[in-house]
C-alpha cells in the first residue's frame, strides 16, 4: 500500500494515534504539526477514517502519523491490523481525564495486547490529556489511577513486561509538545550521539543547559543528560516563536517560500535572573536554544568556537545516516533486480 517506498531504502518509522472519539487526538496532530490555534480546534469534526500524514521537517525528525477514528474495530475482517502495527515505532494512545476512562482503559489494553504481540518492539505511550481544566493534586490523582489500572490489567493477562509511558497533557500549554519530544526522541537512533555531543558542547563551555530544537514543531529532538525543567522548555518554546515571528516581520520579501530560518538566524535574550538564552541555527530546520550565566557568556568566542565544532559533527551525524540510507537504497535495488531476473527465468516458456 506503499506505506515505505522499498526502493528509497528509507524506512520512516510510524506513529499512530489511537484512542476514543472526542478523547483529542485530531486535535493534538494540528496544535503540534500544522500550527493551529488551540480554540479553533473546537470546531475539527470527529475523525472517521484513517489520516496519515508525512513529517520530514528536519534531518532527525521525519516519521509518519496515523490518526485512527475512536470507533476502529480490531475484529473488522477489514481491519488488517498486523500490517499497521508491523511497521510502527510508536503507539500514542490518548485518554480525555475529564471523561470516565474505564471505556478508555479497556480499550487501551486491547490495542496494546494486539499490538504486542504482532510487534514487540513498538513503544507504547499513554497521553492523559484535556488535564488543563484539573488542579495539580487532581492530575497526579488521574496519573496514578489510570497508571495502576492499566498495568493491572497487564499484569492478570500475564504481560506485566510491556511498558507504558505516562504523559500529562494538554494542547493550551506547552506540555503537549514536550511529551511528543519525548515520543519522538525514542525513535531517533542517533539519539545516544547527539546526547553525548551536547555533553561535550556545555562541559567545554560554561552552559548550564542545551536543547536541539525542531522549529517546525517545537519538538526538541536532544538534550544533554541533565534533567528537563518544565519552565525552561517554555521559554525555548517562547523564543523560537520570538525569532520566527520577527524573522517573519523583516525578512525581504523577495526570500524564498516557507520559514524565514537560515544560517545568519541567532537570538540573545537576557533574563532579570542573570541567565542568558542563546539560540544558534545548527541546519535549514535545526537550533540549538543554550541556557547560561551572564558571567559564562562573556566568553562568546569560545562558545561561538565551541558551537562551530558541534555543528560540523551534527553534520557528520546527518552525512552517516544518509549513507546508510543510500546503501540500504542500492540493495534494495539489486535485490528488486535480482527478483525481477529470477521471475523471469521462471515464467520464460522451456525450449
Amino acid at each position: 500500500m506503499g506505506f515505505t517506498d522499498s526502493l528509497s531504502g528509507e524506512v520512516k518509522p510510524r506513529i499512530l494515534l489511537m484512542g476514543l472519539r472526542r478523547s483529542g487526538k485530531s486535535s493534538i496532530q494540528k496544535v503540534v504539526f500544522h500550527k493551529m490555534s488551540p480554540n479553533e480546534t473546537l470546531f475539527l469534526e470527529s475523525t472517521n477514517k484513517i489520516c496519515r500524514e508525512e513529517v520530514s521537517s528536519s534531518s532527525f525528525v521525519s516519521f509518519q502519523i496515523w490518526d485512527f477514528p475512536g470507533q476502529i474495530d480490531f475484529f473488522d475482517p477489514t481491519f488488517d491490523y498486523e500490517m499497521i502495527f508491523r511497521g510502527t515505532g510508536a503507539l500514542i494512545f490518548v485518554i480525555d481525564s475529564q471523561d470516565d476512562y474505564v471505556e478508555a482503559l479497556s480499550r487501551l489494553h486491547l490495542t496494546v495486547t494486539r499490538a504486542y504481540k504482532v510487534n514487540p518492539h513498538i513503544n507504547f505511550e499513554v497521553f492523559i490529556h484535556k488535564v488543563d481544566g484539573l488542579s495539580d493534586d487532581h492530575k497526579i490523582e488521574k496519573q496514578r489511577d489510570i497508571h495502576k489500572r492499566a498495568n493491572d490489567d497487564l499484569t492478570d493477562a500475564g504481560l506485566e513486561h510491556i511498558h507504558l509511558s505516562f504523559y500529562l497533557t494538554s494542547i493550551y500549554d506547552h506540555s503537549i509538545f514536550e511529551a511528543f519530544s519525548k515520543v519522538v526522541q525514542k525513535l531517533i537512533p542517533q539519539l545516544p550521539t547527539l546526547e553525548n555531543l551536547l555533553n561535550i558542547f556545555i562541559s567545554n563551555s560554561g552552559i548550564e543547559k542545551a536543547f536541539l530544537f525542531d522549529v517546525v514543531s517545537k519538538i526538541y529532538i536532544a538534550t544533554d543528560s541533565s534533567p528537563v525543567d518544565v519552565q525552561t522548555y517554555e521559554l525555548c518554546c517562547d523564543m523560537i516563536d520570538v525569532v520566527i515571528d520577527i524573522s517573519c516581520i523583516y525578512s525581504l520579501a523577495d526570500s524564498e517560500a516557507g520559514l524565514p530560518y537560515d544560517k545568519e538566524s541567532m537570538a540573545i535574550i537576557h533574563l532579570n535572573n542573570t541567565t542568558v538564552m542563546y539560540l544558534k541555527e545548527v541546519t535549514k530546520f535545526l537550533a540549538m536554544v543554550c541556557f547560561l550565566r551572564r558571567e559564562s557568556f562573556e566568553r562568546k568566542g569560545l562558545i561561538d568556537y565551541n558551537f562551530h565544532c558541534l555543528k560540523k559533527a551534527i553534520q557528520e551525524v546527518f552525512d552517516v545516516r544518509v549513507k546508510v540510507q543510500q546503501n540500504r537504497k542500492l540493495l534494495s535495488q539489486r535485490r528488486w533486480s535480482s527478483l525481477t531476473k529470477t521471475n523471469a527465468v521462471l515464467s520464460s516458456p522451456h525450449s
